[in-house]
């Protein structure tokens, strides 16, 4: 098992809440993960029949057995189980007792604020980070495209399943079984169509009557399939920045998926060679940036603050990061040759917002980065691969 960047995180959380919660996708290794920070204590999937009915007919039996503490994998499935862990907990205060995981997230969520609020301590595993991936032997390495194609899901790192492989068959189970848990999908090959379609419109502006139209589904059908591949971990949206300085600003989210891997996939590209020659590469190596970033919030057990900037004439900066007092504003040009007019949205974005020029960064997709007192930061992915930001 590789190290994960998570691990303290959770530790640390163990210790002053008596629940852990564990969400993210499927097979982003959570189970491994807990399992292998708390060796001690009890481990039951409610995947198993035999685990659910055991405790869907005698939840407070099953909650109390074992007082070493208890990883209960895919807590939701169970919904029963929460009132009775409010209870339990309230009762004995002990921290830790209770390790959940989860893999669908509002029904986890919600099921957590209704009965558990202020009493678990959360974090938002995604697949590995670039930098956990650092450990990984792979001629390969130095190759973003190979990076972007891949994916970061384990199984194709701990088992080394290929991504033409694993990809489909994930794509494939999430369709058949979680889809039809979260919502009555009745025809399962238009909502594919949909999140086909939806790949194909990495990093730009949601128009979700455009994809509604070419898919032949209603607005709100559109939206309510949205809802449920956001709760999923399959994609998500990029915010606009509220910041106008007296200017009509975009209001449209912008579209990315969690995984470049899966993105790949549902693009039909064959191999990380074929990838470098693709319309889409742009865009996928800026959602693989916007992606680490996240996954560097969720790792902390931080809110994500990730936003993109763009007036209405088309001026924009790729991301926009919030910390405390301070808005950082970052452009990403997949490139590997540097060039002038990279640093053209962070000139306009600073001037606008009377910042200073080398508060900004550009990501890029070349070797070298370089650092100066007068210019943006520009960073090379292989030294933003190392965690350096």
């Amino acid at each position: 098992m590789l190290p994960r960047e998570a691990e303290s995180k959770l530790k640390k959380l163990a210790r002053k809440f008596p629940v852990v919660g564990v969400t993210g996708p499927r097979q982003s290794g959570k189970t491994i993960l807990v399992r292998s920070v708390f060796k001690n204590y009890e481990y039951y999937s409610l995947e198993d029949m035999d685990v659910r009915m055991k405790a869907i007919e005698d939840p407070r039996g099953f909650l109390t057995q074992h007082e070493k503490g208890m990883i209960i994998d895919e807590v939701q499935n169970v919904p029963e189980l929460f009132s009775y862990l409010q209870r339990i907990v309230d009762e004995n205060k002990k921290m830790g007792q209770f390790i959940l995981t989860g893999s669908q997230n509002f029904m986890l969520l919600e099921k957590i604020t209704q009965s558990l609020a202020g009493r678990v301590g959360l974090v938002q595993l995604l697949p590995f980070t670039l930098s956990e991936l650092n450990l990984v032997k792979n001629r390969n390495a130095e190759d973003v495209d190979f990076w972007m194609y891949s994916g970061f899901y384990p199984p194709v790192y701990d088992r080394k399943i290929a991504p033409t492989d694993f990809y489909p068959q994930y794509i494939q189970t999430y369709v058949d079984r979680d889809v039809r848990n979260l919502k009555n999908i009745g025809d399962l090959n238009t909502f594919q169509k949909f999140v086909k379609l939806c790949s194909g419109r990495i990093g730009q502006l949601l128009n979700i009557h455009s994809l509604s139209s070419e898919c032949g589904i209603t607005l709100n059908t559109a939206k309510s399939w949205f809802s449920v591949l956001e709760a999923s971990y399959i994609l998500f949206f990029l915010q606009p920045h509220h910041r106008n300085f007296h200017k009509r600003l975009v209001k449209s989210p912008k579209l990315y998926f969690y995984d470049t891997g899966v993105a790949c996939s549902l693009l039909g590209i064959g191999s990380y060679k074929s990838l470098k020659t693709h319309y889409l590469r742009g865009s996928l190596f800026e959602n693989l940036i916007i992606a680490e970033y996240m996954k560097d919030r969720f790792n902390q057990g931080l809110p994500n603050n990730n936003y993109f900037w763009r007036d209405n004439i088309g001026n924009e900066v790729d991301l926009v990061i919030e910390r405390e007092e301070d808005v950082i504003p970052i452009e990403i040009k997949s490139g590997q040759t540097l060039n002038q007019n990279f640093y053209d949205g962070l000139q306009y974005y600073c001037k606008l917002a009377k910042q200073e020029l080398h508060e900004g960064i550009l990501i890029y997709g070349g070797d070298k980065s370089f650092r100066s007192l007068q210019d943006p930061q520009t960073v090379s992915w292989k030294r933003f691969k190392k965690g350096v930001i």
